[in-house]
């Protein structure tokens, strides 16, 4: 049975059953477990803010034709990660990292878990980012 903080998303219409933990949980897997975190926010978005030592690899893009996935994502993630390494995977909700999630998975890495909510749920739980310098004119 899965710890209190995890749900599993195997009852969605995810094809594999993805591990979600919320924010706290997240929190204290990234700065006293040892996880990694990746991002898979738009580099954009990543500009106005992310979590501390976070690794950015963009599940969408942002086109002309609206949001496009990234067709390199799983070859961009193993570039920086190994499949046996353990990783939280995020974005602004938690619903682009589910899905992330499920590609990898589905590509063999073992240990990966949403972080529910989001960079969103970060930012209003009051954990720290690194925020772009202010330039002044």
């Amino acid at each position: 049975m899965a710890p209190p903080y995890e749900t599993s998303a195997a009852g969605s219409e995810s094809p594999v059953p993805v591990v979600t933990v919320d924010v706290a949980a997240a929190s204290e897997l990234i700065t006293s477990a040892g996880h990694r975190y990746v991002d898979v926010r738009t580099e954009e978005e990543m500009n106005k803010g992310h979590l501390h030592n976070s690794l950015n690899v963009p599940f969408m893009f942002v086109t002309p034709q609206g949001r496009e996935k990234n067709p390199l994502f799983v070859e961009q993630f193993s570039s920086l990660v190994s499949k046996e390494e353990h990783v939280v995977v995020g974005c602004q909700s938690g619903k682009r990292s589910e899905l992330a999630c499920v590609d990898l998975l589905e590509a063999g890495f073992k240990n990966v878990k949403n972080m529910g909510g989001g960079y969103a749920a970060w930012l209003d739980n009051g954990f720290p980012i690194n925020t772009p310098p202010h330039t002044m004119y």
